[in-house]
């Protein structure tokens, strides 16, 4: 199969080199990512400005726009086919709330869009442990098996979050898992008239049986949406 990886961390990020060393285990992987970093940009799309196309390398690009715009270009611009769209692996989780905001999930959102299905994964990080890419490769493949064994129906994608550290390599991949109802922790830091955010992702909410709780307890949660096509 065909598979077209993107992300928010921008296209030289170590979850992007990660992810295309898991995809190419299912197939024939390109990349389009952005120029820049686009963390919580959300589903942000340029259509008044231009957007460059860079080629880095054979099948390797990456684009001055948001994640949903490098979608967009693959897909629209360039009119290449892919069956699969991967977006990540992130640097940090995208669970609950953070689905509404996450360039990420937005890529995926767009794949699902344009009618492709696709798998936004995220990479949950628990300061102080070091970051851990080999066994996030293992654990993205571990998922992204799973889903391409579930029936897909148009419009489908899914939302991947991998715990952190890990205690079991052979953590239970939680499918159709709920997405935490309860918002972020949102608190500010203030200096004058400038305001920071010094909310804590740790301290957000957790209900039992839901995502956030089960990924912080050490699972990989598997979050199927639909783009309503």
């Amino acid at each position: 199969m065909r598979i077209l990886i993107t992300n928010d961390d921008g296209f030289d990020a170590p979850g992007l080199t990660a992810l295309r060393t898991a995809a190419g285990d299912f197939g024939e992987v390109a990349s389009l990512a952005p120029a820049s970093q686009q963390s919580y940009v959300g589903h942000r799309v340029s259509t008044l400005t231009p957007l460059r196309l860079t080629e880095l390398a054979p099948g390797q690009f990456h684009l001055d726009g948001t994640p949903a715009d490098c979608v967009r270009v693959a897909l629209r611009g360039l009119q290449q086919s892919f069956d699969w769209v991967l977006s990540g692996i992130n640097h940090g989780g995208n669970l609950g709330a953070d689905v509404y905001t996450s360039g990420t999930v937005a890529a995926a959102r767009e794949a699902a869009l344009l009618g492709v299905p696709a798998i936004a994964i995220s990479q949950f990080h628990r300061r102080p442990h070091p970051d851990d890419w080999p066994t996030s490769i293992a654990l993205a493949k571990r998922a992204i098996q799973q889903i391409l064994a579930t029936p897909t129906h148009p419009g489908d994608y899914w939302n991947v979050n991998l715990p952190h550290p890990v205690a079991d390599p052979h953590s239970v991949a939680l499918i159709d898992c709920l997405i935490e109802p309860g918002p972020l922790d949102v608190a500010f830091s203030r200096l004058g008239d400038d305001f920071l955010y010094a909310g804590r992702y740790l301290d957000r909410a957790t209900t039992p049986g839901y995502d956030v709780a089960n990924c912080f307890a050490g699972s990989i949660t598997i979050t199927r949406f639909s783009s309503g096509r």
